[in-house]
């Protein structure tokens, strides 16, 4: 029998990922002969170092999920820099503005109004339900008065509520600071009010004699009570700065006594009902046309379908879109889509829909089976700010500008003091002392003294993305003397070895010597330092950005987020502001200072005892 030696295979590689997570989650196995000889390299011994970090670990994968946030967010979220909505200022965190009580979809819904954060509803035994967010300026939506009866309908605001009663009486709530809800004592007196319609600080009654009465804000919008139309009136509908009336034949008229598109535009039509948004004004004719005035190319309010599936027999107006009801029970919708208002989901779209209440960014569709189904704005995750633009949005994208300008200063002070420090270290003498003496120049520049004053002399003359830039440059070049110090200091160490001998001797140019054997041996020092000086890169540009000294709004960075909630009401009323925005940049300066730790502690020998 022929005798065979047995080997023992070798050992299969464990890939560096896998043993990272092992290091981290897993129980590590006592090293054997074969793997003791596979992390003799320094690369490996760094790696694995670094993963027997539990919490440099943690750090890594921490920063690798905001880093991938902060990229793919954008993307998904992107943020217009130019928009902004008085509607949506300051909305607390949370998605409930169409969270409807499911006690009134039980006892049958009676009547919907949608407000500028919040809805107000009636069920069938006249109780009222208020859900979203309920807070206004200087009240709660949900402080009804005490002695309320039942209710037959209602009308919201952007920051009150109007109810008729079932005795008949005009009931309102909320914000009286224009006077929209202080009804005179003839309007109390009518006996039969056949609508209601409240608008921006201003509230509109129309009563059974055709007569319509108006409180609020006068200077705002646009409302001549003792206009010629008085008496002849069966409808009316509130812009934001006018009132519109329907007369009894079905023509359309404008209440007011000032010029404004809702005058000078009014179509030679006779409708059968009236809708508004914010700027314009639709009606629908009787056989299925609609028609929109005022200002309809504003969000494309006017931009309707050029056909639909089938006739339209009923019309309601958000704050920039339009919401009709179909003949085949199914809906349509047109105009501005910023909250997919516009979007009628295909689930709604079953042929059963009996009644649409729309406004602001919120649409109710009640089926014929009494449920509800809601599209467009359910709330804000993160809240929005004092212009209404949305928080996650935009931390999402001001992380990007933060991480990205934080990482080309650091690349390109990286850059600098490699090459400085490697030319000093290696060369010395004369080339040493002039080098090292203006990195002591550039180091005893007060660094944000200089760069505020270098902004405002250079910086009011350029655009917020040449702004940017500049910020990049100003932090890589002042960024850069700590950097070459340490480079400096290591290649002293080296230069003497006897590969650098050995590369002398060969004939070896001398830059080729620098930066292809000396630089790559003390790269270790390198990373570490960088990894540091990217978290202080972040700090540093939010500080200018927090000083008004930085990147300007409306681009935004974390840095310049903090500076806009940079006062007393603001911190107090409206924490969501600068919480986030904070915590988003602390997370990542303290994630990038562990790993910047975990690096170093990885590298540093003396670290490695076994």
């Amino acid at each position: 029998m022929e005798n065979k030696n047995l080997q023992t295979p070798p050992p299969k590689k464990q890939s560096w990922i896998r043993m990272l997570f092992q290091n981290l989650f897993g129980k590590r196995d006592e090293l054997d002969i074969y793997k003791e000889e596979q992390i003799q390299s320094p690369t490996r011994t760094i790696i694995r170092t670094f993963a027997s970090n539990k919490l440099s670990m943690t750090a890594l994968i921490g920063f690798v999920i905001l880093l991938l946030i902060v990229i793919i967010g954008p993307m998904l979220y992107p943020v217009d820099l130019a928009f902004s909505e008085q509607s949506q200022q300051n909305i607390s965190p949370g998605q409930n503005m169409m969270s409807v009580p499911p006690e009134l979809v039980q006892n049958g819904i009676r009547d919907i109004a949608v407000g500028r954060t919040f809805s107000v509803g009636v069920d069938d035994n006249g109780e009222v339900y208020i859900w979203g967010k309920t807070n206004v300026p200087g009240t709660n939506v949900t402080n009804v008065p005490e002695d309320l009866p039942p209710i037959a309908r209602v009308a919201a605001g952007f920051d009150h509520v109007v109810a008729i009663g079932e005795d008949g009486q005009i009931y309102g709530w909320g914000n009286n600071r224009q006077r929209q809800i202080r009804f005179t004592r003839d309007v109390q007196d009518l006996g039969e009010i056949i609508d209601i319609a409240a608008g921006y600080q201003s509230t509109a009654i129309l009563d059974g004699e055709g007569v319509v009465h108006f409180f609020g804000n006068t200077n705002l919008t646009e409302m001549y009570e003792y206009n010629q139309y008085q008496g002849q009136i069966k409808d009316v509908v509130l812009t934001n700065n006018a009132a519109i009336g329907l007369l009894d034949d079905g023509t359309p008229v404008y209440l007011g006594s000032k010029p404004l598109p809702y005058s000078t535009r009014i179509p030679d039509e006779k409708f059968i009902k009236l809708a508004a948004t914010n700027k314009t004004v639709a009606g629908l004719t009787a056989d299925g046309r609609i028609i929109v005035w005022g200002s309809p190319n504003y969000k494309g309010e006017a931009a309707m379908p050029d056909e639909f599936e089938s006739q339209p027999i009923d019309i309601a107006g958000g704050q920039y879109h339009y919401v009709v009801k179909l003949e085949n029970g199914n809906l349509a919708a047109w105009g501005d889509n910023t909250y997919r208002q516009s979007t009628v989901p295909a689930s709604i779209n079953d042929g059963n829909n009996q009644t649409i209440y729309t406004g602001y960014y919120q649409n109710y569709a009640v089926k014929e089976d009494g449920t509800v189904q809601t599209f467009g704005l359910k709330g804000y995750l993160l809240g929005s700010d004092g212009m209404g633009r949305d928080m996650w949005q935009r931390i999402l994208n001001g992380g990007r500008w933060t991480m990205t300008i934080g990482a080309l200063a650091v690349l390109i002070a990286t850059i600098i003091g490699i090459v400085v420090g490697g030319v000093s270290g290696y060369f010395g003498g004369r080339v040493d002392i002039l080098l090292q003496r203006i990195s002591e120049i550039v180091s005893s520049l007060p660094f944000l003294p200089f760069v505020i004053i270098l902004n405002v002399i250079i910086g009011n003359s350029l655009g917020p993305t040449q702004r940017i830039y500049l910020i990049m440059i100003v932090l890589g070049l002042l960024s850069w003397p700590g950097l070459q110090r340490l480079v400096r200091a290591q290649v002293f160490s080296v230069r003497e070895q006897e590969y650098i001998t050995a590369a002398r001797s060969m004939g070896i140019r001398e830059y080729s010597i620098i930066f292809r054997h000396i630089i790559p041996n003390v790269i270790s020092v390198i990373i570490v330092s960088t990894t540091l000086s990217f978290a202080s890169s972040m700090l540093t540009e939010s500080s200018l950005s927090f000083l008004g000294f930085g990147v300007r709004p409306p681009i935004p960075t974390w840095g310049n987020m903090l500076y806009g909630a940079n006062n007393s009401v603001i911190i107090q009323q409206y924490w969501w502001q600068w919480v986030f925005p904070a915590i988003a940049l602390s997370l990542t300066v303290i994630f990038v200072n562990l790993i910047g730790d975990g690096l170093r502690d990885a590298i540093d020998p003396k670290s490695q005892e076994r």
